[in-house]
């Protein structure tokens, strides 16, 4: 049986295709052949080609809802390359069923799948779908969504099957141990972790180093910078952070999946964006949590996303128009002071978790397959 997977290249969409391929594997080992077709992006080749898949790139162009001259660019010309290059792929290796993780590089392999009469399956981490998602949901057969059914916005209820987010589970393998030998952290104060997605935040993290010694007089931080802001970063703070002060601050650009397995099970209380797989991945290890929603993303679903799961009790939300350098911290401290509090939001996490949900769609998949 060949499946292709497709979705926007993001670690949002690579890491649940990563975690439904090893659920098939675990299920059904020799019956299948796993094809990637996608953006041109390193990160998905590297990632994806570790599990065996094969990975095809196409031409993609991005759907825009503002005016752009860059949107006629994408729309006539690349766009259309994409759906040549993904006739191409899909004639030739003709699957029995295609994934779509979602994103504006899935559209042409969707579009082109549904041409051939192939079985399309779509999974929605957000709330809000984006265009592309709206778009590829008209194609179809089944859409899995990661929030409740009567959350989830858009899509008709008849096609939605809610499985909640497919986590990686090797984060349940975190070592704390293995977390103070890879960040040297000392364990003398509460440990945050702070996430600004896989691209890292150049926002928040503006607001840790404005008052990085105030942070570090009453916590220790591991800090994911991202890999385009960690040299600044690195340069800054080693300028600014007081000399008895900088045992307690780690940063690093990237955190692979044994890294965060170990920094996840460090960390007292984690800061994080709200993409759909941050949330999923802090329920799934319990972990209380303050999110920051990017304010720009795609049809206000971060803030969707994170609202959702605070109502849970789960976690704290802080808008970016409402968030300060100090009233970060005075949150931060303010939660510590009321250890029960920080407890209760562990446990409220955990039951908002779907720790199944790889294993629930790879059965499907399969039963589809082999029914």
């Amino acid at each position: 049986m060949k499946i292709i997977f497709t979705g926007g290249g993001t670690a949002g969409h690579i890491f649940p295709i990563v975690a439904i391929i090893r659920e098939i594997k675990r299920l059904n080992p020799n019956d299948f052949q796993f094809y990637y077709i996608g953006p041109k992006d390193q990160f998905a080749k590297t990632i994806l080609s570790q599990e065996g898949v094969e990975v095809k790139t196409i031409i993609t162009g991005k759907l825009r809802r503002y005016f752009s001259f860059s949107n006629f660019i994408d729309i006539f010309i690349k766009f259309p390359i994409g759906i040549l290059q993904s006739f191409y792929y899909v004639f030739t290796l003709s699957p029995d069923l295609i994934f779509s993780k979602g994103g504006y590089g899935s559209l042409p392999v969707v579009i082109t799948g549904w041409i051939f009469l192939t079985p399309i399956l779509l999974h929605e981490s957000d709330i809000a779908p984006g265009l592309a998602n709206k778009i590829a949901s008209k194609f179809s057969m089944d859409i899995f969504t990661a929030f409740p059914i009567e959350k989830t916005e858009y899509f008709p209820a008849k096609k939605m099957i809610s499985v909640g987010n497919p986590i990686r589970k090797e984060l349940l393998n975190g070592s704390l141990i293995e977390a103070q030998r890879i960040f040297k952290i000392t364990g003398e104060k509460p440990i945050i972790l702070i996430l600004g997605g896989s691209q890292g935040s150049q926002r928040i993290n503006d607001k840790i180093l404005s008052i990085i010694n105030e942070f570090l007089e009453n916590f220790e931080l591991i800090h994911q910078t991202g890999e385009n802001n960690f040299k600044e970063v690195k340069s800054e703070t080693e300028a600014i952070i007081n000399e008895n002060l900088k045992p307690y601050y780690h940063p690093v650009p990237f955190l692979n999946t044994e890294e965060l397995s170990h920094a996840y099970r460090a960390a007292k209380l984690v800061i994080s964006r709200a993409g759909a797989g941050s949330i999923f991945e802090l329920a799934f290890l319990g972990k209380a949590s303050i999110l920051i929603p990017l304010k720009e993303s795609a049809q206000d679903h971060q803030v969707k996303n994170a609202y959702a799961y605070a109502e849970k009790g789960a976690a704290i939300v802080i808008e970016e128009s409402n968030l300060s350098s100090h009233f970060l911290l005075e949150t931060l401290k303010n939660l510590f002071k009321e250890p029960k509090k920080i407890r209760q939001m562990e446990i409220r996490a955990k039951e908002f978790a779907r720790p199944e949900s790889a294993t629930l769609i790879a059965e499907y998949i399969i039963s589809y397959l082999f029914s």
